[in-house]
This record gives structure tokens, C-alpha cells and sequence, in this order.
């Protein structure tokens, strides 16, 4: 297991035991990578909102998981994507990505640090790239090269096997940098973007929770 990823799981089952320091350690870890995702789905100005409620329910459900680090961020996503979902419904919105919202509603529910990298694509000039692209392929290169699925997880976020979910990464990927190649103001947006995680052996256990504490947004 990665350092980084060791350190996520080590604070999602401190979290899960009661420490609130830990859950905080967790939210700053995934959120932004979290929220590029949300932004990809609803838009930017509804992403904080969406996200938010999905954080509540990350907070809420937290002592039902049982998982290591990339399991978490499988998990996160789900609960976000549903969110997002919601979301659409409820607005009578189509989904900010291209693609069909019947396509999108109808699915089943279900590294490195790259820190600054991260923060610069939920901002910047990339994420508006990949909104431009299909909806399957837009979600596929979120969730494996920005909220750092493997693609095996995000296959199940998505409900699609693991190949369906590379292919559509690789041709995300690959018209992303068409769309580049097509406006030179956008050189060098995918720099910010890390290579796709590649699937590796992870031993998956259940972590012990003795106690449940109420979490708040607002100490994070």
C-alpha cells in the first residue's frame, strides 16, 4: 500500500473509532478531488451544495464502511454521484458533462498526493475540457485520473465493467487532447492531470467502530 493511501485509511478507521481530527484528515485528503467529480455532474455553481450533502452523508453512514483507502474514495464517489443525481432530478437540470441525462440517471448506484496538481484542475482550464466531453467519457476520466479510482472501483461507481471504464478514460484522454491541440490557449491544462491508477493487490479488512460521534462540516 502507497504511504499516502496507508495514511488515508489509517485516518478513515481512526474516524470511524470517534476522532474527529481524523474525519478532518480525511475530508481535506479526498475533498477536492471529490468536488472536481461533483463539478463534472452538476456545475459549478451547485458543486459546493451537492457536496456538502454528500460530506453529511459520508459523515452519517462512516461506521458502516469497511475498507482501505481506494475502497473509500469508491465509496465517497458513489455517495456523491447519487447526490448529484438527486440533485439533477429534483432541478429538472440536465447534467453539466455532454452526453444523454437519461444515460446518466439510469445507471445503478452503487497514488500520489498531486495535491496542488488537483486543486488546479477543479479550477482551471482542464475540468472545463472534460465537461465537453461525452458523458461516459467524462465521468470515466474523472473518477480514474481525478478522484484516483482504479478501474475496477470506478466500475462499480459507475456500474460498468472495468474495460467499458478504461476505454472510455483512454478516449476521454484522447480527445482531451484533441481539444487542446484544436485551442492553443489551452496548452498545457492536462499537465495538472496524474496518470490513471492501474489496479494493484489490496488486502481489504474491517475496521472496529466502538463509537459513533456527530460530525460537522464546520470543523473541517
Amino acid at each position: 500500500m502507497l504511504g499516502d493511501d496507508a495514511d488515508l485509511t489509517a485516518a478513515v478507521r481512526a474516524a470511524q473509532d470517534g476522532d474527529e481530527t481524523a474525519f478532518r484528515t480525511v475530508y481535506r485528503t479526498v475533498h477536492p478531488r471529490l468536488l472536481g467529480y461533483v463539478r463534472t455532474l452538476v456545475g459549478d455553481p451547485d458543486a459546493e451544495d451537492v457536496a456538502s450533502e454528500a460530506w453529511l452523508q459520508i459523515a452519517r453512514d462512516l461506521d458502516r464502511f469497511s475498507g482501505d483507502a481506494d475502497r473509500f474514495r469508491g465509496w465517497a464517489a458513489r455517495i456523491a454521484r447519487n447526490r448529484a443525481l438527486d440533485h439533477i432530478r429534483m432541478r429538472g437540470r440536465r447534467p453539466a458533462i455532454g452526453g444523454d441525462e437519461t444515460e446518466l440517471t439510469g445507471k445503478p448506484a452503487e497514488s500520489d498526493t498531486a495535491g496542488e496538481a488537483i486543486e488546479a484542475l477543479a479550477t482551471g482550464n482542464a475540468l472545463s475540457l472534460i465537461a465537453r466531453l461525452p458523458q461516459d467519457q467524462a465521468e470515466a476520466v474523472v473518477l480514474r485520473v481525478v478522484v484516483g479510482l482504479d478501474a475496477k472501483t470506478a466500475a462499480e461507481t459507475l456500474g460498468k465493467r472495468p474495460g467499458a471504464v478504461r476505454t472510455a478514460a483512454h478516449r476521454g484522454l484522447k480527445r482531451l487532447a484533441e481539444l487542446i491541440g484544436d485551442d492553443p490557449e489551452s496548452a498545457g491544462a492536462l499537465d495538472a492531470l496524474p496518470a490513471p491508477r492501474e489496479p494493484r493487490g489490496r488486502a481489504v479488512t474491517s475496521a472496529s467502530v466502538t463509537q459513533s460521534v456527530a460530525r460537522t462540516q464546520k470543523d473541517m
